[in-house]
């Protein structure tokens, strides 16, 4: 089982913060960018995820994969839900 290092936990936050309502939104980090952003959006880059260093837009695999990050995390805010709303009848 592959554990989810502080590299992969920023891509992943990085990956979340794009909008899936239009392919033509993209994002930009700016001088005010935390480091670990920066470097997350390169290492993306390099992998053909998004098209710029710096952030840009989606590439294909890119928005495919946001995608799907999107329903797991809807799927966990969810279940999130769900045990707070069991764990009350409980008590």
């Amino acid at each position: 089982m592959q554990k989810i290092d502080m590299d992969r936990h920023q891509e992943l936050e990085l990956l979340a913060r794009f909008s899936l309502a239009s392919r033509l939104q993209g994002i930009k980090l700016g001088a005010e960018a935390q480091d670990s952003l920066v470097s997350a959006a390169q290492r993306l880059h390099q992998k053909g995820l998004i098209s710029e260093p710096d952030g840009g837009y989606l590439t294909e695999e890119g928005f495919q994969l946001a995608e799907s990050l999107q329903r797991v995390l809807a799927v966990l805010d969810t279940a999130a839900v769900g045990a707070v709303a069991s764990h009350e009848l409980i008590e």
